[in-house]
């Protein structure tokens, strides 16, 4: 699902907070505005795809928010499907195929098959653990 809402800005002690009004508890923040723009996409992502997992209801966002002095507004798109796929961390079964005669070296070193192809995979991604 994409979603869209107004966050506020507001400095805190040398970096930049964030708050999502409209969903309790999601604070977050950065060193600098990018960076907290970032950090709230990502604290906004999570939470909707929390509620969303559990079935809780989505809040709807905000047409106007009050401000402080020294607070700005901006509006954060959050995708709950990408953010799904780069966190899920349930295992999926892939069908490959290897030569059988390294298949038979393999089984007869009962080399774990799973925890190989995942390492392999995060060094060709360049993935660190």
């Amino acid at each position: 699902m994409k979603y869209v809402y107004p966050a506020i800005l507001y400095p805190d002690d040398g970096k930049v907070g964030v708050t999502v009004p409209d969903l309790p508890g999601c604070h977050t923040f950065g060193d600098d505005r990018a960076d907290a723009l970032f950090m709230a996409k990502d604290a906004m992502e999570m939470w909707l795809w929390d509620a969303e997992n559990k079935h809780e209801p989505i809040p709807a966002a905000s047409e106007t928010l009050p401000l402080e002095p020294g607070e700005t507004i901006t509006l954060i798109a959050a995708d709950t499907d990408e953010y799904r796929k780069a966190n899920d961390t349930r295992a999926v079964k892939k069908t490959l195929s290897i030569p059988a005669w390294l298949n038979h070296q393999a089984e007869t070193a009962n080399a774990p098959f799973s925890q190989i192809l995942q390492q392999g995979l995060k060094e060709y991604l360049r993935i660190a653990d």
